[in-house]
């Protein structure tokens, strides 16, 4: 007898299924909702409250690190959903999770 299940073609077993795919696509849902959240807490600081009333202690945020995380971040998304071996989309999801958390970081740091 053969002990093995028939499985279709493009479909795991169950105990076998990878979910990266489904990671990815929610954290990069979640991501704009994270930035819009972390530029509300950034203004809500005392020292964004002054620049933006008195015109004081303005710092520019480095748009072009938080332009680079997000575009990292888009690309290890478009790696995550796109590459057949396991492996590479798990390593995909943890740079795009890195990336995010850099960007989020990035305008953080700046409250």
């Amino acid at each position: 007898m053969n002990a093995s299940r028939y499985v279709p073609a493009g479909q795991a077993p169950s105990s076998e299924r990878d979910r990266t795919r489904l990671w990815a696509a929610w954290a990069a849902v979640l991501f704009v909702p994270a930035m819009l959240a972390t530029g509300v807490l950034t203004l809500a600081s005392e020292r964004a409250s002054r620049c933006v009333t008195y015109g004081e202690q303005c710092a520019g945020l480095p748009g072009w690190l938080v332009a680079w995380s997000a575009g990292f971040a888009t690309a290890a998304f478009v790696v995550s959903l796109a590459a057949p071996p396991v492996r590479v989309r798990q390593v995909a999801l943890a740079a795009q999770v890195a990336a995010e958390g850099t960007a989020l970081l990035v305008i953080l740091s700046h409250a």
